[in-house]
């Protein structure tokens, strides 16, 4: 099964140069595919005893491993799959008249659609089973669209997505519901040793949801007759013989199992019996064969739902055998369509007559193909109907009146069900009392044999296998045990069981279906002159409209550009929820532990004045300083409690964070103007309040509730042990959670990507301009003309405005900037043993360049670093990912760490780790993103200031600028 899957996936892979190198005929090398997958089928048909299976560790930790296991129902499911993927491909090569790219593409889509098919039916793990279900609900979507540049493809293909999307979503939760509850994601398994309650219950319900939208029935019906602007040999194929079976077989499966709850029979049985007289008497309306077709689809799957789920073996058997002739029957008819819209240019009814005097023999093979829709005698669909009326009615696992009532609408969807095959034959065929044939059929030309062939086939076979019931029956009979038999003899297959009820029935069928069609032919006008007040369609379209209408009302109370508005929303939120959760839930006592010693309580005072004196000050400034307070009161306390590293990375951070702030704050007034005061400052106290209450509350209760030893006691020895380090923390980082770091970086450039490029506008600064560079410019000097160099303390302030430079600061900058440079690559080296490492370290280096920013202004920035800030980010995310993959290639984990000794001149012994070189990847990415910041935030604001503000200043008596002195 696994080469059967690798098989189709590889084909699909490969369809689009064999249909470019071949055109149209690619695709009978396309049908090769699931043809020769359909030859190890029958070569290796499952016994009723020993199912096959095939087990691929995928992913164990979340129980998805790939599980196959074939029975048969899985084998029922694969042959039409395979044999009518097989001849659908084959009528591909006549369908389309010429080779377009798309159409390249969509011989890839069917192989991949059948391969998805046929991992979902010998899934028997749900997740992986899951996995199939949307991969075919993917590639329904781009079949469906294919004809893209059509407004009713777009919308068919969307409205089909979002049906099945959504159902297939509610089967997700189920399954989880269901493996949670069995202790096992596989179905065998579940099925063997099925759940009670009403836990159970919902978890079914669940899975239903998907398993009904996906085979059209009642209430998500309607996207199937709205996939019909897809070409026919989709329509042939998923909506005949694959995609709208996945529902089915769903049913079939879990009915073992849950056939006997409640909630079961209610869903499976009530929709199934609606949806059969709904879509039945629905295609009776209809001009459109396809649409026909289409209704007639729905109605059937609603027939076969009932079968497969209604808990009885003689039932489910009826029902395997329906499966099987639908899928024939409805693929041939299908293709009929095709071929006369391919050689009239029409599928309207009204403009089709006397077709079948032109077309003899397409009008044989629909006559076969219908006939076994319509159930007439010695084809596959007269056995299951007529083994359907009787089991159906002699069930035992309903009353009596209940089991005659269903099998009694069977008889009216079976009517309904002859009158619209009288229909679609007479409305594609028939004379219809002219002499001479309408225009699109005297100017059709004839199909080829090979375009007729695939439909031909279907046909045969559906007459062939009436004549092969016992030997059918036989095949289908092992699953049709695992259903209850109350007591019962199991009833094989077989073309005659002789004179009896179910026999009278299906004279009753053939009586009142011609008798229908004729009643209805003749009060057409007057019965469907009106379109149906429930429309389903038109539910949607309101549902949809209701979901945009609510979506605007939601983003226009939401989303109303204040600040203060979208804050407290935000925060009340992370306040309700974790509360609400944590008061529902089972919490633990709280034993609250005060302060250790007199400097916690004073630091926490200090914290709180802060907090509190923020709240009052009005001048933007002193408020973020204030702010900052808070900030450094919890880093010294991370220090007392012995967390140096922590303490260190919040010192860095805050002294960051409030440069940033400056930075922003400096192109704002001072104060807010009066004007600008929004909201109910009350409110945001109590908001904030709420919020600090929340996070002091969930620590306390989160340190109450643990049971078992922390963590941290062995951290200190994993960390020696495996990553080299005695530094915990910095190997937490680079070793034991180096995936999370890099997630994590990975995230910080793209933030500070788009931070600096909303900053930026309309262009990207690259490095900053040097001052030798701006002197070149302004004196007209070439690259190679020689600048007179003069001894100054920082050359970028020389360019700035003379009120805003300070001696002292460029003079303090000169001589503590080398220290700080000396200082991060101190805490870069020793933080895998000492406090520091690649972050502190690039922290610091970042904080020297703020440093050279605010004392020599942007051109500073140049002198201190020459080089763009995206660059030194690519390099250090590029440096941290070689790190990773370099484990992988030496055959370790991925950033797993080693040691290397090296023997130095001067140092002696080197003990190097190689999760050094990751750190170094991070040390270059924060001072990337330092950088970066500086540049937007800084260098950009400083050049948007409006002209003349930041000219270069007149140059003092005596005095000359570095321009002139370049000059000179």
């Amino acid at each position: 099964m696994i080469q059967v899957l690798l098989a189709l996936g590889i084909g699909a892979l490969l369809a689009p140069p064999i249909m470019r190198a071949l055109g149209t005929r690619g695709f009978y090398v396309l049908a090769l595919m699931p043809a020769g997958a359909l030859v190890w089928l029958i070569l290796n048909w499952p016994s009723a005893e020993a199912p096959l299976t095939q087990n691929v560790s995928w992913v164990p930790s979340l129980q998805m491993d790939l599980t196959l296991r074939m029975d048969t129902l899985s084998a029922v499911m694969s042959v039409l799959i395979l044999g009518v993927g097989a001849l659908v491909l084959v009528y591909c090569a006549n369908y389309f008249d010429e080779m377009r790219r798309r159409v390249e593409v969509f011989g890839g889509e069917l192989v991949a659609f059948a391969a998805a098919m046929f991992g979902l039916v010998v899934s028997d793990n749900m997740l992986v089973l899951y996995v199939f279900w949307e991969a075919t609900t993917v590639l329904s979507f781009m079949l469906v669209g294919f004809f893209g540049f059509r407004a009713t493809a777009r919308r068919a293909a969307t409205q089909a997505l979002l049906v099945t999307t959504f159902g297939g979503l509610a089967m997700l939760v189920g399954i989880i519901m269901l493996g949670e509850r069995t202790g096992s994601y596989l179905l065998s398994e579940v099925i063997a040793h099925p759940p009670g309650g009403t836990y159970a219950a919902v978890a079914v319900a669940l899975i239903l949801i998907g398993a009904l939208s996906k085979s059209a029935i009642v209430p998500f019906h309607f996207w199937l007759p709205g996939a019909m602007a897809a070409p026919t040999p989709v329509s042939a194929y998923l909506h005949a013989a694959a995609m709208v079976k996945a529902g089915v077989y769903l049913v079939a499966r879990l009915a073992p199992a849950f056939h006997s709850q409640v909630g079961w029979q209610v869903i499976v049985v009530s929709l199934g019996l609606f949806t059969m007289i709904l879509g039945g008497w629905r295609s009776l309306r209809e001009l459109d064969l396809k649409l026909i077709l289409a209704f007639g689809t729905v109605s059937q799957l609603g027939l076969i739902t009932v079968l497969v789920g209604l808990g009885d073996r003689n039932v489910a058997l009826a029902g395997l055998a329906m499966i099987l002739a639908h899928g024939l029957f409805k693929a041939s008819l299908f293709m009929v369509v095709g071929i006369i819209d391919h050689s009239t240019g029409t599928r309207d009814i009204r403009r089709l007559a006397r077709l079948g005097n032109r077309f003899p023999v397409l009008a044989a093979v629909a006559g076969l193909a219908g006939a076994s829709m319509a159930g007439l005698p010695f084809t596959l669909g007269f056995i299951g109907k007529e083994a359907a009326f009787g089991a159906v009615w002699d069930t035992q696992g309903y009353t009596p009146w209940l089991a005659h009532t269903v099998d009694l609408i069977l008889v009216v969807g079976s009517i309904i069900t002859f009158a619209y095959t009288t229909r679609f034959l007479w409305g594609a065929f028939g004379r219809k009392v002219r002499s001479l044939p309408t225009r699109a059929v005297a100017q059709a030309h004839r199909p080829s044999v090979m375009f007729l062939l695939p439909p031909a086939l279907l046909a045969a076979f559906g007459v062939v296998a009436s004549f092969l019931a016992p030997w059918i029956g036989d095949l289908i009979e092992p699953y049709a045990q695992t259903l209850p038999p109350y007591d019962q003899p199991i009833e094989h297959l077989a073309l005659w069981h002789g004179f009896g009820l179910p026999v009278v029935l299906t004279i009753i069928v053939y009586l009142a279906g011609p008798a229908l069609f004729l009643i209805l032919r003749r009060i057409r006008d007057q019965l469907f002159d009106h379109p149906p007040r429930l429309n389903a369609d038109h539910a949607y379209d309101r549902v949809l409209r209701g979901a945009d209408s609510l979506s605007l009302w939601v983003t226009r109370n939401t989303q109303r550009g204040s600040l203060p508005i979208t804050q407290g929303v935000i925060l009340s939120t992370a306040v309700l929820l974790p509360l609400g959760a944590l008061f529902l839930g089972a919490r633990d006592r709280l034993v609250p532990a005060g302060f250790d010693n007199v400097e916690q309580a004073v630091i926490g005072v200090v914290i709180v004045g802060a907090a509190l004196t923020a709240t009052m000050l009005r001048n933007r400034l002193a408020g973020a300083l204030t702010v900052g307070i808070t900030g450094y009161g919890v880093g010294t306390l991370f220090a007392i409690y012995g967390a140096p590293d922590l303490a260190l990375t919040q010192f860095l951070v805050e002294s960051l964070t409030l440069v940033i702030f400056v930075l922003v704050l400096r192109k704002l007034a001072a104060e807010p103007q009066p004007r600008h005061k929004t909201g109910f400052r009350p409110l945001r106290a109590l908001i904030a309040l709420a919020f600090g209450a929340m996070l002091v509350l969930i620590g306390l209760f989160a340190a109450a509730a643990r049971s078992a030893q922390p963590l941290y006691v062995d951290l200190g020895e994993a960390a020696y042990k495996f990553g080299h380090g005695g530094n915990t923390v910095n190997v937490l980082l680079v070793d034991i959670r180096a995936w999370d770091t890099l997630g994590e970086v990975s995230v910080l450039i793209v933030a500070a990507t788009g931070v600096a490029s909303m900053v930026f506008r309309s262009r990207r600064f690259g490095a900053a301009p040097r001052v030798t560079d701006v002197a070149r410019s302004e004196a007209g000097l070439g690259s190679g003309d020689m600048i007179p160099d003069r001894t100054v303390w920082l050359r970028g302030s020389e360019l700035g405005r003379p009120e805003h430079r300070s001696m002292v600061l460029e003079a303090t900058t000169r001589l503590v900037f080398p220290t700080l440079v000396v200082l991060s690559l101190y805490f870069f080296f020793a933080g895998h043993n000492a406090p520091g490492g690649g972050f502190a370290g690039g922290l610091v280096m970042g904080l020297a360049l703020v440093l050279r920013y605010l004392a020599g202004g942007r051109y500073e920035l140049g002198e201190a670093l020459p080089v763009e800030a995206g660059t030194i980010l690519g390099t250090g995310l590029l440096v941290s990912a070689t790190t990773a993959v370099t484990s992988l290639a030496l055959g370790a984990p991925a950033l797993s760490s080693a040691v290397f000794e090296l023997q130095l001149p001067i140092f002696g012994e080197v003990h190097v780790v190689t999760a050094m070189f990751f750190d170094a990847g991070i040390y270059l990415i924060v001072v990337g993103l330092v950088l970066d910041v500086l540049r937007s935030l800084g260098a950009r604001l400083d050049s948007d200031t409006p002209q003349g503000a930041e000219s270069l200043p007149e140059p003092a008596a005596g005095s000359c600028t570095v321009a002139e002195e370049a000059g000179r």
